[in-house]
């Protein structure tokens, strides 16, 4: 059974008083209780559903952290066995989804996949039932089939013809199959299941409070999720793990990197890959999958260099941030190996937060179903600073002369 929602997501929120201050961006406001994750900036740790994300990552399957999520226990045996099969019985596209698939082959990843997620509710008997059992049968239809969009978009976009999902495979395994047309190796089906794990849930981050501002207006699954995709889409969200791989190839080698480094700084621009806006020390999703990729056998990473290279850049931006902008905390963050993990598996920059999406997504339904049970509104009150006692001109005005 799911869990019911805890006693203090029932409690109503307190008045807003008079002397209340805006602030920018919600900055330090706490806007809700959840059980799902706890971000610490300040040491630097990631919870989720009460492991610490390193216990997860690596050591149980995507599958399992979206039942934990969902259920809130990691999964008996049996349970994950059953999981598994419903989630590959879900993953074929309905023929109006690869429509759009296909009009949107030209479209950015993360476009297609807003897309097609908009449509994912025609195959739904009831869409707008937000019961427990209809958000989680939701859930699992959402997260079958996200890599089945970015899969058949990645084909579509290089001139070739999608490939049907296979249920014997497991999750992350045939996304990889979907993609390159072949079985994957396992290290490298490994290391997309452990990233999915490491980014499946991120606390009150944009797109999940998109998702639950959404949810609380009694609005379905597929809405919510399709509206955290839009805000995700953003690049101060959705980030660029893409532009790391970038740096890495106009630095070319460990001995430019610290001259490269320098010269970006002084020229007022970011280095990408370091600094966070929760943490102040090293993202923990960072060292587990730098982890991944130091793991990644020599077959499975495509450029073995490029990831020396990282190391040494890595090392280098670190010292040279902290000299130039001391005290600020700028950190390695989870771009920085997010894009040394996806390019080794083959997968082209362009769809990289499109495929983080298929991870998160078993966290924005994981909050929607925790949004639903509170049944609250979510309606924060403004400050207003516009002008008063302005007077219409008497008479009616078309605004012409």
């Amino acid at each position: 059974m799911l869990l019911p929602p805890c006693a203090a997501l029932r409690r109503p929120a307190p008045p807003m008083t008079g002397s209340s201050k805006a602030t920018r961006g919600l900055d330090g406001i706490v806007a809700g209780q959840t059980r799902l994750s706890h971000v610490d900036g300040q040491a630097g740790q990631l919870i989720i559903g009460g492991y610490a994300v390193e216990e997860l990552a690596g050591r149980v399957s995507f599958e399992a952290a979206a039942h934990l999520l969902w259920r809130g226990a990691l999964p008996a045996r049996e349970e994950l066995a059953t999981l598994r099969r419903e989630i590959a019985a879900l993953r074929p596209l309905p023929d109006e989804t690869l429509r759009v698939v296909r009009a949107a082959a030209t479209a950015p990843p993360i476009d297609a996949l807003r897309m097609a997620c908009a449509t994912l509710s025609l195959d739904l008997a009831n869409p707008d039932d937000i019961s427990p059992v209809a958000d989680l049968q939701a859930a699992k239809m959402l997260t079958a089939r996200f890599p089945t969009v970015i899969a058949a978009h990645a084909r579509l976009a290089a001139g070739k013809q999608p490939i049907a999902p296979r249920a014997d495979l497991p999750h992350a395994a045939n996304f990889l199959y979907m993609v390159h047309g072949k079985e994957p190796d396992p290290i490298a089906a490994r290391a997309i299941d452990s990233y999915w794990v490491t980014v499946i849930d991120h606390g009150m981050n944009a797109s999940t409070f998109a998702a639950r501002v959404i949810a609380s207006t009694r609005s379905d699954m597929v809405s919510a999720v399709t509206g955290a995709i839009g805000a995700l889409k953003g690049p101060l969200h959705g980030g660029a793990p893409g532009p790391v791989l970038d740096m890495l190839k106009d630095i070319k080698s460990a001995d430019r990197a610290e001259p490269w480094v320098r010269a970006e700084l002084a020229a007022g621009r970011r280095i990408m890959g370091f600094g966070h806006r929760v943490y102040k020390v090293r993202d923990p999703r960072a060292a587990v999958l730098s982890k991944v990729a130091d793991d990644m056998s020599s077959a499975a990473l495509e450029d073995r260099k490029l990831f020396d290279l990282a190391r040494a850049v890595e090392q280098t931006a670190l010292k040279v941030l902290d000299e130039v902008k001391p005290g600020r905390n700028l950190r390695t963050n989870v771009e920085f190996f997010t894009a040394l993990v996806l390019q080794a598996l083959g997968l082209q920059p362009r769809s990289f937060v499109a495929t983080f999406a298929c991870g998160r997504v078993a966290g924005w339904c994981a909050h929607v179903i925790e949004q639903h049970a509170e049944d609250h509104l979510i309606r924060p009150q403004s400050e207003y600073v516009g002008p008063r006692n302005l007077k219409a001109p008497s008479g009616r005005s078309d605004g012409g002369s």
